[in-house]
Formats: C-alpha cells, structure tokens, sequence
C-alpha cells in the first residue's frame, strides 16, 4: 500500500494522539492551550497542502483501489482542515463551558477529521464504511460531551440511536449491492451497474446505502434527528455537524452516485428532484415558528442540504457533463463553511453566560459588540442569499446549473420555483434575527463582550471568506471545477 498518499490523515492522526498524551503532563490550566496548538497544526497542513512536494499534491490509489486522490479529494480536504481549525478555535473559547476532558474533546474533534479526510478518498464501500463510522461515531461522544446537561445526553442517545439505524441500513445496502453484482470497488461497479439497473435487490441495495448518507446529510425524510442534536450539542460540535460532517455525507454521496452508479443515478433523475424541493420546503417552513438560535440553524442546515441536492439533481440530468453541477454544488460548500461557522460561532460567545439559546438573548447585542452584530448580520445575509456575500453566487450558481437542465425535463422549472420559494420563506427568519439584535429592545447587560484574539482573528477570516467568495468567486470557482470534472 502506497502510505505516501495517505500521509497527510496519518498526521492528522498522529496530531490527535499527540493532544491527548499531552493531557497527561500539561497542568489544567495551561490545556486549553493545546486546542490553540491542535488548530495552528491544521492551518499548517492546510498552507502546506497547497505546496508541490505535499502529498495532497500527489494523484494516484493504493493498489487495491479502496483509497483514491484526485483533484475531488484535495479540494474537500482542504476544506476540511479549514473546518477542523476554526471549530477547534471555537472549542478553545467554549471550553470554560466544559467541565472536565477539555483535551480530549479537542482530540476527538481531530479524530473526527480523521474520518473526514479518509471520506474524501473513499472508492471502496468498505473505506466509506469505515470512514463514516470512524465520523459518526467520534460524534455520538461529542454531542453528549456536556455531561452535566439534561438535554446534551438526550442529544447524544438520540444522535447514537438514529445513527445506528442509519448504519444498520447502510450495511444491509452493500451487503445487498455486493451480493448482487460482486463488486466492492467504485470504478469496478460503474463498469457494470448498467447490467443491473433492473434488479430489484441491486436497487434495494442502492436505495439502502442512500438511506445512509441521507442520514449524514439531513436531506428529508432522514432529517428527524437534526433539530434536537443541533440544540442539544455543545456549540462547537454543533458547527462541526453543520460543516464538516454534512460535507463528507456530501462527497460520500457524489463519488457513490456519480463514480459507483451513473447508469442508475441517471434512471433517479426524478427522485432527487423531489427530495432535493422537499427538503428544502420541509427545512425553511419548520424554521420560521423556531426561537431556540441552534434549533433555528439546525433546519437551516436541512434547507440547504436540499439547495446543495439542487446541484446533485443537475447532474443527474446530465450525467456525462455534470461539471457544473458539481462545480456549484462545491462553491456553495465553500461558502456554507464561513457562513455557518461565524454564526455559530457569535452563538457561543454570546450564549456562553445565559442558560437558554433563545434569539431574544441576542436583544441590544449592537451595543455590546458592535463586532458580534456585524458578524451575525453578514452571516444571515448570507445564508439567506443577499449580494454580494457568498451564499448569493452560490444559489446562483445551483439555480443557473438547473435551469439548464430544465430544457430536457420541464420538472427541473418547479423545482427551480420551490427553490425560490424556499429563499423567500428564508428571509424572514434569518432577518428576525437581524431584527433582534438590532430593535430588539434594551440588552440584558451592557457589559462588552470580551472574547480572545484567535476567536477574533477566525471571526475575521469568515466574514473575509464571505465577501471574498461573494464579490471575487473566479479562484474559488477554478478550483470547484477542477474538482468536478472527476465526476463527469
């Protein structure tokens, strides 16, 4: 096995055993310093990642086949060693919030990189089990991290209970995908899933195994569990979820559909237009009734699961040219991960000294730290698609990638309205938080906030992120579609 390729989760690996050692010699008062240590090796590997001599710069597989890098790969690993350094930024500043295990919550959010990483690589379904469980399960412990807290226990065994049956489905699909076609290998399968796209267990199978990722993701009907963990999960986690974790689903879900089975994923063509425009009603009409902040983002989070499936079902509908589908569908990726995660991260600053996460926590919020309402302002803005911020050119992009497809099926034309639809309902509940903390009435204290520099200097980045993808998206846009052309 070629080790050379996988160099970059060895370290990161490597990374969380070192955090957790370290916990055994470093007194408590200085081990919140290895969370800002954990995120700094991150953003090294990340700068370096994008070096000729670094092993995401190597394209190839091990001999088997079961671990793949391509262009695909880089660009979502990239994007995961962002993620992982500025939730872990968060974590640091949440910390206090923590009772005891503050190193081990850190290792575990590397751990769980872990897992992401390998996910972009996946071209096995034994490496996407394994991937996925290595995620999933690191999660069950971090929703529950906050042990002292009712309703973050009830998160986990909710998360853990729903997860398995999410897994249980999963391995019953390969089991079934296998034992009809006898192959394990991505590439080998496509080669001859053609001959099977009538077979009723094959297509049990595959419909398993999408039951599966739907979980990873929230798309509907898989997005029961979303709400409750979201709310109920330490912050940092819960921005984890939101980015990380919905993003390996993600890539899981385009090498399955677009490397293992493009024969059959052309023939559902249909169906992922209907999960994609109820996902997104379903996610913005449950959002609007919503005061608890984490719960609000959670079916969010579910509504822009089915904008991303917009881009899933654009390549569907050309399965043999679907890079811009792809390529749309990995910009707003890109700008989900700022957006989401400077508004999670205002929450925890913010939320850390009130026992509820209710919006009207956020009332006179523009007093304290005109910063923090800035932030959280541009951060709904853009997820409700304002210009010039990142979410606008992303749900241009998706829109635009359907709309082409709408010549050849007219459904692609409703499924664009409901999607409009979906950002006008969108608008009202983003902008109610706007409206609290703004006209919301006197604030609770006029305290300022006070926060850390390197919770300042992330904060930063992600308002820099979106506007940079907003009003310069031509880089970003490059890089989107050199890594969609995998999948054509």
């Amino acid at each position: 096995m070629n080790l050379s390729l996988m160099s970059l989760e060895i370290a990161v690996a490597a990374l969380g055993l070192v955090v957790l050692l370290a916990d055994l010699w470093l007194p408590a008062e200085r081990r919140r310093a290895l969370g800002y240590a954990a995120a700094a090796a991150l953003v090294v590997l990340l700068l370096n990642s994008f070096t000729s001599h670094c092993s995401c710069s190597l394209i190839g597989r091990t001999p088997d086949g079961m671990f793949i890098q391509d262009a695909l790969a880089v660009f979502f690993k990239r994007f995961f060693l962002l993620a992982g350094a500025l939730v872990l930024v968060l974590a640091v500043e949440f910390s206090d919030r923590i009772a005891t295990g503050v190193s081990e919550y850190f290792s575990l959010i590397v751990f769980a990189l872990v897992g992401m990483l390998f996910a972009a690589s996946s071209n096995n379904f034994a490496m996407l089990f394994v991937s996925i469980e290595l995620i999933t399960i690191t999660f069950y412990v971090l929703t529950s991290f906050q042990r002292g807290k009712v309703v973050s226990l009830e998160a986990g065994v909710k998360y853990l209970i729903l997860g398995a049956l999410s897994s249980a489905f999963m391995v019953f699909g390969i089991a079934l995908v296998w034992g009809t076609s006898g192959k394990f290998n991505f590439d080998e399968l496509a080669m001859v899933s053609a001959q099977f796209s009538g077979n009723k267990l094959f297509l049990m199978g595959v419909l398993m195994v999408l039951v599966g990722l739907g979980f990873k993701i929230a798309a509907f009907p898989f997005q029961i569990w979303a709400p409750d963990v979201y709310q109920g999960a330490p912050t940092p986690t819960t921005a984890f979820l939101a980015v990380g974790s919905k993003a390996a689903g993600f890539v899981l879900l385009l090498r399955f559909l677009f490397t293992a089975i493009p024969d059959v994923t052309a023939r559902w063509e249909k169906l992922l237009i209907v999960i994609s425009a109820v996902t997104i009603l379903y996610g913005n009409l449950c959002a609007l009734p919503q005061r608890n902040l984490k719960r609000m983002l959670g079916y969010s989070s579910i509504a822009h699961a089915g904008y991303l499936l917009l881009g899933v079902a654009a390549m569907a509908g050309s399965i043999h040219n679907s890079t811009q589908g792809g390529s749309a569908l990995l910009y707003y990726l890109g700008g989900y991960l700022f957006t989401t995660t400077a508004a999670f991260t205002v929450i925890a600053i913010v939320m850390r000294q009130l026992e509820s996460e209710d919006v009207g926590g956020l009332a006179g919020l523009n007093q304290r730290s005109p910063f923090l309402a800035a932030t959280m302002t541009l951060a709904m803005a853009s997820l409700a698609g304002i210009p010039p911020l990142a979410g606008f050119f992303g749900k241009f992009l998706l829109l635009k990638a359907v709309i082409e497809q709408a010549a050849s099926n007219p459904a692609y034309y409703y499924l664009t309205g409901i999607a409009l639809i979906g950002v006008v309902i969108s608008l009202y509940y983003y902008f109610g938080v706007v409206r609290a903390m703004y006209w919301g009435g006197a604030a609770t204290s006029r305290e300022p906030i006070i926060f850390s520099l390197p919770m300042r200097l992330a904060i930063v980045c992600c308002v820099a992120g979106m506007f940079w993808l907003g009003i310069a998206p031509s880089s970003m846009l490059k890089l989107a579609e050199t890594a969609a052309v995998v999948l054509k």
